[in-house]
């Protein structure tokens, strides 16, 4: 290589060394000398300010904005009386969002430093909310159904006077209608496949463990059906009179009523398919009669005012001091 072009290429190598080095002194020489100040830190906004941004954003459906606010409260103010407070609307937060998981680790950290609070209640139906919307359809697997139902059953135990036990008692009742939907749905597929073992296995549990759900004249009358396929038609006679006395007007008994006659193994036992049944001449009821409706939960979600999420005055909060605590 030449040396002329040696040389130039040295020349521009060290050129461009000296402006690296003369970009980052001149960079370097403001500090030093004055030249720029940095940026202030930015001032944290006081507890009161953040509780009550977390408020407005709430009340405006923010729900990310709500919960990133009280999250910066709880963080920043640990000793603060608004902490209690902050920890509950962020885990309200979560749960107008659908994010229930993140709902239920915070709600489960208020309850659990806060188990005497006068929202303590809330905080459990709220959780146990957290599960219930989360209930999946009969088809899959139904463990959450399992979780709702001993979270809301939890709320009816150590809250039984409050608010929220009645609208517990109404969603468990659900719950098991639920369940109870499941049942029914692996049933009739055991029947379809002629496995009668199973399928009547599935059927009692119906009729002895969800009494009150709207599914008991289906699993009767199913029942009758399997029993006269297997040739059982003293306990294909006893499933279709359960079932007439307890539901004469359900269609399920018009079918199984039909069945027994075509098998000629009606009696006078056995009451007309709709006809009112008198105290004088019912037995004592085998069952109860269904109290709950559909086979799905339908979810609801809380109004922001049925919610503690009132803002705050100026003026300090002291901790408040709550009465005995009612966990039993």
């Amino acid at each position: 290589m030449p040396v002329s072009l040696i040389n130039s290429l040295s020349v521009r190598c060290r050129i461009r060394h000296l402006a690296s080095a003369g970009l980052l002194l001149g960079l370097s020489g403001c500090g030093l000398f004055g030249g720029g100040k940095p940026a202030p830190a930015p001032k944290l906004a006081s507890p009161e300010t953040l509780y009550n941004n977390g408020i407005d954003a709430l009340r405006t459906q923010r729900y990310t904005l709500a919960a990133a606010e009280f999250e910066v409260l709880q963080q920043n103010y640990p000793y603060s009386g608004y902490i209690a407070n902050a920890q509950l609307m962020e885990g309200y937060a979560y749960y107008l969002k659908g994010k229930y998981p993140e709902a239920v680790q915070q709600l489960n950290r208020f309850i659990g430093l806060h188990p005497t609070s006068a929202d303590a209640a809330y905080a459990y139906y709220l959780r146990a909310l957290c599960f219930y919307e989360q209930i999946a359809d009969v088809k899959r697997d139904q463990q959450g159904t399992v979780e709702a139902m001993d979270a809301l059953e939890e709320v009816i135990t150590r809250f039984p006077q409050s608010q929220y036990a009645r609208d517990a008692q109404l969603k468990i009742d659900l719950c098991r209608d639920h369940l109870a939907g499941k049942e029914m749905l692996v049933g009739r597929y055991y029947q379809q496949e002629r496995n009668y073992e199973a399928a009547i296995n599935r059927y009692q549990r119906v009729v002895q463990d969800f009494q009150t759900t709207n599914h008991v004249p289906e699993a009767l009358e199913r029942m009758v059906e399997v029993y006269l396929d297997l040739g059982l038609t003293d306990q294909a006679r006893k499933s279709g009179i359960v079932l007439g006395y307890n539901y004469p007007g359900s269609k399920w008994y018009r079918y199984a009523y039909s069945d027994l006659k075509r098998y000629k193994l009606l009696s006078n036992n056995f009451p007309i398919p709709g006809k009112v049944i008198t105290a004088q001449t019912q037995p004592a009821p085998t069952t109860q009669p269904p109290t709950a409706t559909g086979t799905a939960p339908a979810p609801s979600a809380l109004d922001i005012k049925a919610a503690p999420v009132q803002p705050v005055k100026k003026q300090r909060i002291e901790p408040q001091v709550d009465q005995a605590p009612v966990l039993r």
